[in-house]
């Protein structure tokens, strides 16, 4: 993509092919090696962004697939196409992950779809702007709580029963969840939530063989970014970091097949790896 994109914006929760430029998203160039051979994974917001480009790079490396996903369905239609144009099995489920009950409901639909469930990529996100804590409703507040967290939670308590020893759970932090962001106080909160759930998880479940691990980009140029930022910010995406640029979602999706694959990082669990575009942070 160029070096910033030109303003824009779009209704949430945003359409790929709406997007000017069009992310890098189809993992074009990528050639898989059978990592993930006979493995069955459910991705929660895969049907655009970093979800598509997971759910492609793992039909690549021979998983059936799962896509759980708001309404988005020409997003979702098109990412089907692309996995089984890999000759690997892609179910789509939409829905509301913001609802408890769905939760539940989407591991079990993907279980008795693909008969059984090796990898969870928990990745679904919902975040809006303000310019101060009194801008910050309650409902906001509660909305980004239950889609970027409470899912997180509810879909992995619903997967454990059928993950068995050799398992992964991916789970999609942010460079916010790691050093916050001044008007994303709401999302940032949840980031940090999702990298200390990862660590506390992985604490938990060592002992079942089961590994989970935490993803936590820079700016990714998705249709999360024209669906919830004003134009101007659109226009100014990814020019704070060392490299000038947002990441495509092809850039960021190798991380979920390296923590997804135990032949790549079997000894890796409560791992937080941050693809930030030459951006550095202590400790």
């Amino acid at each position: 993509m160029p070096e910033t994109p030109p303003p824009q914006n779009q209704p949430y929760p945003g359409r790929t092919g709406e997007m000017s430029p069009e992310p890098r998203d189809e993992m074009r160039g990528y050639e898989g090696r059978d990592l993930l051979a006979g493995k069955r994974a459910l991705i929660t917001g895969g049907d655009s962004g970093i979800g598509r480009a997971v759910a492609v790079a793992f039909a690549k490396e021979g998983a059936d697939v799962a896509v759980a996903y708001l309404d988005e369905h020409d997003d979702a239609n098109r990412t089907r196409g692309l996995v089984e144009r890999e000759g690997r099995r892609c179910v789509l489920l939409p829905g509301d992950l913001g609802d408890r009950d769905h939760c539940a409901a989407v591991v079990e639909q993907a279980v008795s779809e693909l008969g059984g469930l090796d990898v969870l990529v928990n990745n679904v996100a919902y975040q809006a702007p303000v310019d101060s804590l009194e801008e910050l409703s309650d409902e906001q507040w509660e909305h980004t709580f239950a889609v970027n967290i409470h899912s997180y939670y509810r879909v992995t308590r619903a997967a454990l029963p059928y993950l068995r020893e050799g398992g992964a759970i991916v789970n999609t932090s942010s460079i916010n969840g790691l050093r916050g962001n001044r008007t994303l106080i709401d999302y940032a909160a949840t980031k940090g939530a999702i990298n200390a759930f990862t660590y506390s998880m992985a604490q938990n479940l060592v002992d079942r063989g089961i590994r989970i691990n935490a993803v936590a980009p820079g700016p990714v140029w998705t249709p999360l970014i024209p669906a919830t930022m004003p134009p101007e910010k659109v226009e100014e995406f990814g020019a704070q970091v060392p490299m000038k640029r947002a990441a495509d979602p092809d850039e960021i999706a190798p991380s979920y097949v390296f923590f997804a694959a135990d032949r790549l990082s079997s000894y890796y669990t409560g791992e937080v790896l941050a693809p930030i575009g030459g951006e550095t942070l202590p400790g």
